[in-house]
């Protein structure tokens, strides 16, 4: 054992052996001791239906910590204080979370509290995620979290429930992956760009079930914000985990949040979180290297995050049965450049891209433009204190001066569960995670792109670079 503990070891290595309550076997998957269950309306139901059906309680609610954002309304209540919820479902949704967490002592985030919002903007906003902890919830997404230096997974509604009665899940150690972003971004490219040229270089599955730790100068380079849009994004490059080592950037962003140790608490935190990064030697079972200094603007070309180029490309020609499929259905002509396609809907807002500086981007390049007529924008903060923040600055006037709606924080058009969705055949610029078929709304074309991508093609009335845009306002 002591020859283990000495040995150098990867972020990710130290952050499974903190965890590890009873080892894993060939027989058994290792158990693992959670830090933060963060639980939302849609996989939660169930759990609870099994811990009352068995006669059990959350073993930790001071652990688990629950907010309403995937079926919540972003329009507001009408004049009865009634909120339009897209289906009766939704309601019962919320409504189910409500009562649940009342009854088994869980703090919650409900409808008018000022700190609401998606689960995966309000963990780190508020200071409930922190270097060096394991923290699940029943969302794919929730790697988000691992930006700050925390082993951080999505769980299935069965592992929700475990998680509700033992604060501990099964897991099976994956192999793991670094991924170094070599060089500095150049300007005009953000995070989300990064993310989408990692997975169109490895591939859906490049990191099939994989621990990813983000590294090099791109990477140090990011802000927090940054740093929580590729985390969010690997899992669609097939990965479990996504992380990167806490720094002096994470521990400025940390300090003084609501959640966060306090006085001589944060000193003796501050000195363990800096502990928390690969050692020199440790060993990763695959090393990736991009090449961040020629990343472009990137936008989603087919029906999966690795189909992904540089906006200012043509479409590429398909070579495979399923890339055919996905040339059909998005109507995308080989050879033809990315900017002749018309968008019908700008969506700006996700778990990916809600935070204050998704939506400034998105400002700078709107500011003193409009909408193309007969495009719908729609901008949804990612959550109450983003929606204050944006508003004290007075961003929300650029975007509704623009001609784009404004609107209550939510998960909204990143998952089309909540009443706002597009219509079949529809293109959507989406700075949200996923551009599966039927994402956004049944027979909706989806492409996936930055903020400031996203605000230029709804400028432009079709998908467009924006580069001139941004440039032109460096210039002025």
């Amino acid at each position: 054992m002591s020859e283990l503990s000495s040995s150098p070891k990867s972020l990710f290595d130290k952050l499974w052996e903190r965890h590890v309550v009873v080892e894993e076997t060939v027989e058994a998957p290792a158990v693992l001791y959670i830090d933060l269950h963060l639980i939302h309306e849609v996989t939660s139901p169930q759990a609870f239906s099994v811990l009352d059906g068995r006669g059990l309680k959350v073993r930790r609610p001071d652990k688990t910590f629950g907010t309403l954002d995937h079926s919540t309304p972003t329009l507001p209540a009408n004049a009865k204080g009634e909120l339009p919820y897209a289906t009766p479902e939704a309601k019962t949704q919320v409504d189910t979370l409500i009562r649940n967490c009342e009854k088994h002592g869980v703090e919650l985030l409900n409808m008018g509290d000022p700190r609401r919002g998606i689960v995966h903007v309000i963990g780190p906003e508020l200071g409930l995620t922190q270097p060096g902890k394991t923290i699940v919830c029943g969302d794919s997404h929730t790697s988000t979290h691992g930006a700050f230096g925390a082993l951080a997974f999505g769980i299935g509604t069965t592992e929700v429930g475990h998680v509700l009665a033992t604060q501990c899940v099964l897991q099976r150690k994956p192999k793991s992956i670094r991924v170094n972003f070599d060089g500095a971004l150049p300007e005009g490219v953000g995070a989300k760009d990064m993310a989408l040229a990692m997975i169109a270089q490895i591939g859906a599955d490049g990191g099939q079930g994989c621990a990813i730790e983000f590294a090099g100068e791109a990477v140090r380079d990011l802000s927090m914000d940054g740093r929580m849009t590729l985390c969010n994004m690997s899992i669609e490059a097939g990965a479990r985990f996504g992380m990167v080592a806490p720094d002096q950037t994470t521990f400025e962003w940390l300090h003084g949040r609501d959640y966060t140790p306090k006085g001589l608490a944060w000193n003796e935190a501050l000195a363990d979180w800096m502990e928390l990064k690969t050692d020199l030697g440790a060993s990763f079972d695959w090393e990736v290297h991009v090449d961040a200094a020629n990343i472009r603007p990137m936008i989603t070309f087919g029906v999966s995050p690795d189909a992904a180029a540089p906006v200012d490309d043509m479409a590429p020609t398909p070579q495979t049965d399923a890339e055919h499929h996905a040339a059909d259905y998005m109507q995308f002509t080989a050879g033809k450049p990315f900017s002749d396609v018309a968008v019908n809907r700008v969506f700006i807002g996700s778990c990916t891209n809600s935070r204050l500086s998704d939506l400034r981007e998105a400002a700078l390049v709107m500011r003193g433009r409009k909408v193309k007529p007969g495009v719908i924008a729609l901008v949804v903060p990612g959550s109450e204190a983003v929606k204050r923040a944006a508003e004290a600055e007075k961003l929300h006037e650029v975007f509704l001066a623009a001609g784009a709606e404004w609107r209550e924080p939510g998960c909204s058009m990143c998952i089309a569960m909540n009443g706002d969705s597009g219509k079949p055949g529809e293109l959507v610029v989406s700075t949200s995670n996923r551009n599966f078929i039927g994402r956004q709304g049944k027979g909706v074309r989806t492409v996936l792109a930055s903020p400031a991508t996203a605000a230029a093609s709804a400028i432009e009335g079709h998908i467009a670079d924006p580069r001139p845009y941004l440039f032109a306002r460096e210039s002025a």
